[in-house]
C-alpha cells in the first residue's frame, strides 16, 4: 500500500507524510511501510527531498520510543548522521531535529546516536549561520547529555560544554534555550562535571541569561540550571554566587510579575545554592531583604559558619550582620530560633544585649537614674 503514493525521488509525495500529526497517524505511516522507502530518499541526491524526508523521520520518532524504534531498526541514524555537516542549512535543521527525536527516548537510543559518531562534528553546528541549525544542534546535544553521567562525561571530553556555552553567548531568546537546559542537565548529574560546567564559564553566562533575557520561561531555565550547578557543594555554591546570583533569584522569586513557575524554581535553586553556600558576604544582604521561608536557611548557614571562624564572627559585628539577627521576630521553639540561639552563643553575653533592639533606651535609662558621686 505504501509504495503506491510515497515513491521515493517524489518530493510532493513525500510532503503527504511530514509535518505528522498525532500518534495514531505515524503509526498508520509506519504500518504503510513508510519508514524504510523515507531512509532510501534521504539517501536521494536532491537536497529538498533528503530534508522533507529527514523532518517526516523526526515527526515519526519523536511520539513514542516504539515509534523511533521504527525509524532506529531500518538504518536512520548512520543515514542522519552522514548529513550533519551538509551545507545546506535547512537540510541541517532537519537531520538534527530527526537525531534529537530519537535521542530523546532512551539511553540506548541516545548512545546508538552517539555511536554513529556525531561527536565532534556535530559541534561544529554550534557555530553555524543559522539560528535554527544552533538551536537543533543545541538540542540534540541536551537530549544526549540528560540520560547519564557517562553520555555527559562524553560530551565534556568533546569539548561540548564550552561549544554550548559559546554558542549560548552568541544568540538570544528560544535560540539559547536548549542550550541553558544542557547546561543544567550536565550539572545534575554529579560534582564533577558541575565542575566542568564552572570551569568552562557557565556560571556567569547563565547569570548573564538570568538578567538579560526577558522571558520568563528561559530566566526559569537559567534559575533550574544555576540552582543545579550549585547544589553540590560550598566551593560550586561559592562559584555561582560570586556572580551575584542570589539577589536576582531572589528579587525573581518575590516579584510579583514572575510567573509561577519562575517563582517556584528561584525558590527551589535559592534553597539549594543556600544550603551549600558558606561564602558570607554573599549571603549578608539576604538578611535584609529575605522572607521569613527563605531567611532560615541564609541564618542557618551562618549558625554554621560562625562557630569555627573568628574573623567571619568579627566582620558578623562590624558589618551589621549580628544586630540585623537580633531585630529577626522569630517563633520561640522554631527552627530559625534555635538557628539566632547558636549564633548569639559564638558571642559574649554583653555583645548579644548591645546589639539587641531597645539596649540603647536602657542604656540611656541607666543615664538619667545615674547620681555621679559630687566632690
Amino acid at each position: 500500500m505504501g509504495e503506491k503514493w510515497l515513491v521515493p525521488g517524489s518530493v510532493t509525495h513525500t510532503h503527504l507524510i511530514t509535518f505528522l500529526g498525532p500518534t495514531e497517524l505515524s503509526q498508520a505511516v509506519v504500518d504503510a511501510g513508510a519508514v524504510p522507502l523515507l531512509v532510501l530518499c534521504i539517501q536521494e541526491p536532491e537536497i529538498a527531498l533528503k530534508g522533507i524526508a529527514a523532518s517526516a523521520l523526526s515527526d515519526i520518532a519523536k511520539h513514542s520510543p516504539e515509534l523511533a524504534q521504527t525509524v532506529v531498526d531500518v538504518g536512520a541514524i548512520a543515514h542522519l548522521a552522514q548529513m550533519i555537516l551538509n551545507p545546506d542549512a535547512k537540510l541541517k535543521r532537519q537531520v538534527l531535529s530527526a537525531l534529537s527525536q530519537i535521542a530523546k527516548h532512551s539511553v540506548n537510543m541516545a548512545e546508538m546516536v552517539v555511536e554513529a559518531e556525531i561527536f565532534p562534528v556535530v559541534l561544529t553546528c554550534l557555530k553555524d549561520k543559522d539560528d535554527y541549525v544552533k538551536k537543533n544542534a543545541s538540542t540534540l546535544i541536551r537530549e544526549i547529555a540528560k540520560h547519564t553521567p557517562e553520555l555527559s562525561q562524553l560530551i565534556v571530553n568533546a569539548g561540548g560544554v564550552a561549544a554550548v556555552i559559546d554558542c549560548v553567548a552568541s544568540c538570544k531568546g528560544n535560540i539559547r534555550l536548549p542550550g541553558i537546559m544542557m547546561l543544567g542537565y550536565v550539572a545534575a548529574h554529579s560534582e564533577n562535571l558541575a565542575m566542568a560546567v564552572i570551569i568552562s564559564k557557565g556560571v556567569p553566562m547563565l547569570s548573564v541569561c538570568l538578567s538579560e533575557e526577558p522571558e520568563d520561561h528561559i530566566k526559569a531555565a537559567a534559575t533550574w540550571a544555576l540552582g543545579q550547578i550549585g547544589r553540590h557543594t560550598p566551593e560550586h555554591a561559592r562559584a555561582v554566587v560570586v556572580t551575584n546570583t542570589l539577589p536576582v533569584l531572589l528579587s525573581l522569586y518575590m516579584s510579583t510579575e514572575s510567573s509561577e513557575d519562575l517563582q517556584i524554581k528561584s525558590k527551589k535553586a535559592l534553597k539549594n545554592i543556600l544550603q551549600q553556600c558558606t561564602y558570607l558576604p554573599a549571603l549578608e544582604p539576604l538578611l535584609y531583604d529575605a522572607p521569613p521561608n527563605i531567611l532560615k536557611h541564609v541564618v542557618g548557614q551562618f549558625s554554621k559558619v560562625l562557630p569555627h571562624d573568628c574573623k567571619a564572627r568579627r566582620l558578623f559585628v562590624t558589618s551589621g550582620g549580628l544586630k540585623k539577627i537580633q531585630e529577626i521576630k522569630a517563633e520561640p521553639g522554631s527552627l530559625l530560633q534555635e538557628y539566632i540561639n547558636s549564633i548569639n552563643s559564638c558571642y559574649p553575653e554583653e555583645i548579644v544585649r548591645y546589639y539587641s533592639p531597645g539596649y540603647s533606651d536602657t542604656l540611656l535609662q541607666r543615664v538619667d537614674s545615674y547620681q555621679p558621686l559630687t566632690h
